[in-house]
C-alpha cells in the first residue's frame, strides 16, 4: 500500500495552488518543503506585482496562464481576505527614441487581450508629476499583493481540503517501483522514505535537481538552469507616486528594467536588476547604488542616490541564459519524459506568482486526463 496518493515537492506560492486545487478534487495529497516555512525563495522576494499579462509572447504559456491567473488571483483575494491592491501602473517612454517601443508593448499586449489606455506626456504628468516621459501607458488590471498572505491562504485551502504540509523535508531521491515512487531523503536531520502514487515537481530554483535524482528520468529532457538574481533598494522618505512606474525593457536585455513598485504599506522600491549568477546567491551588492540612483533618475529626475537603501535580493529560475531570448514556462508530463505519474514544473519564474492558480488548473486539468480518479 502507497502511503500517500499525490505528492507536491515545493511549497512555494505555485506549489501550495496545485497542492490545494488537487486537494479539492478530491486527491490525497502530501506536500514536501525542504525549507523551514514555505515560500522561502522566489514566492518572497519579487515584486509582489499582479501583472496585466503585456509583456509575453501571444500564444505561450506566460500569456495565456497570466491573463488567466491575474482574473482567478483577484477573485480568490477578494473571496479569501487576501490583502491587495489594484493600484495601476504607468509605462513611460522616456525620450522619443522609446516611443516604437512603447508601441510595441502596446500591440503585444492587445494580441494578448490586455487593453492599456494611451497617454500623452501632459496626461502622464497629471497622473504622476514627478515623472518624466513623452508618452505612457496606462495598465489598469495591474495590482500589488501580499505574497505571505496569499501562500497563508493556499495552505489554509489544502488543510481544509485534508491535506497535508510537511516542512524541513529534503526529497534527495526518487525510485520507480510498482504502481508509483519511492521517495527518500532527510526529514528534520532524520533520513525518511515514503511511496507516492504521482510526484509533482513544483521545486522551483531546485525543480531540475529534484528531476535528474528521479530513476529513468531522461537527462536530455532536463532543461538547463540559469541562475539569475535580481536586487531591490528601498527608498527611504514619502514616495512621490501612486503607481507602479516601469520604464521600456532594456534593448537585448532579458529583464524589465529597474521599475518603481509599492509595497502595501506605500513604501517605495526599485528593482529588480539582472545579474546571472553561478551559485545560489541572496547578497545584496550596495555598491550597485548608484546604477539603480542612474537608471531611475531617467524617469524620476528627483531620485536620491544616498536615500536608496539596500533591501532584499531573489533569483529567478530562468530558463533562457544572458543574452538570449525569454523562454516560456515548461510543464512536462509522461508524454514528454515517459516517466508514468510525474508531472515537472521548469521555469516557473515572473509571472509565476499572478500565474499560480491557472498553473493549478493547468496541471489539475492535464492531472484528471492523464490519471483519473
Amino acid at each position: 500500500m502507497l502511503d500517500s496518493e499525490v505528492v507536491v515537492v515545493g511549497a512555494g506560492v505555485v506549489g501550495l495552488a496545485i497542492a490545494q486545487r488537487l486537494a479539492r478534487g478530491g486527491r490525497e495529497v502530501l506536500v514536501l518543503e525542504q525549507e523551514a516555512w514555505p515560500g522561502q525563495h522566489a514566492s518572497s522576494r519579487n515584486s509582489e506585482v499582479i501583472h496585466a499579462g503585456i509583456y509575453y509572447a501571444p500564444g505561450s504559456l506566460k500569456a495565456r496562464l497570466c491573463r488567466e491567473g491575474r482574473d482567478l488571483l483577484y477573485a480568490w483575494c477578494a473571496e479569501y481576505a487576501v490583502t491587495h491592491c489594484q493600484v495601476g501602473k504607468l509605462l513611460v517612454a522616456v525620450e522619443p527614441a522609446e516611443l516604437p517601443a512603447l508601441q510595441a508593448l502596446r500591440s503585444n499586449a492587445q494580441a494578448n487581450g490586455v487593453e492599456l489606455q494611451t497617454l500623452s506626456a501632459a496626461e502622464l504628468h497629471a497622473r504622476e508629476p514627478a515623472l518624466r516621459g513623452v508618452a505612457g501607458l496606462f495598465s489598469p488590471l495591474t495590482g500589488i499583493i501580499d505574497s505571505h498572505g496569499l501562500m497563508g491562504s493556499y495552505e489554509a485551502a489544502l488543510q481544509q481540503a485534508g491535506g497535508t504540509l510537511q516542512c524541513r523535508t529534503r526529497v534527495d531521491r526518487v525510485d520507480a517501483i510498482a504502481g508509483g515512487f519511492r521517495l527518500s531523503g532527510d526529514s528534520a536531520g532524520d533520513a525518511f522514505t515514503l511511496s507516492c502514487r504521482y510526484l509533482i515537481n513544483a521545486g522551483g530554483l531546485f525543480a531540475q535537481a529534484l528531476a535528474a535524482s528521479v530513476e529513468s528520468m531522461p537527462e536530455q529532457q532536463i532543461p538547463p538552469l540559469h541562475l539569475c538574481q535580481g536586487q531591490y533598494f528601498a527608498y527611504s522618505g514619502r514616495s512621490p507616486f501612486s503607481h507602479l512606474v516601469y520604464p521600456m525593457p532594456e534593448a537585448n536585455a532579458t529583464g524589465l528594467g529597474v521599475h518603481a513598485t509599492l509595497d502595501l504599506a506605500g513604501q517605495l522600491r526599485f528593482g529588480p536588476d539582472v545579474r546571472y549568477q553561478q551559485q545560489l546567491d541572496y547578497a545584496m551588492d550596495e555598491s550597485r547604488r548608484e546604477t539603480f540612483a542612474q537608471a531611475v533618475k531617467r524617469y524620476w529626475p528627483d531620485c536620491q542616490a544616498e536615500k536608496l537603501v539596500p533591501a532584499y535580493a531573489g533569483v529567478r529560475a530562468k530558463l533562457s541564459a544572458a543574452g538570449e531570448p525569454a523562454m516560456d514556462f515548461l510543464i512536462q508530463d509522461h508524454s514528454s519524459h515517459a516517466v508514468p505519474g510525474l508531472i515537472n514544473l521548469f521555469g516557473i519564474e515572473s509571472p509565476g506568482l499572478t500565474a499560480s492558480l491557472a498553473l493549478a488548473e493547468e496541471v489539475a486539468t492535464r492531472f484528471k486526463s492523464l490519471y483519473p480518479i
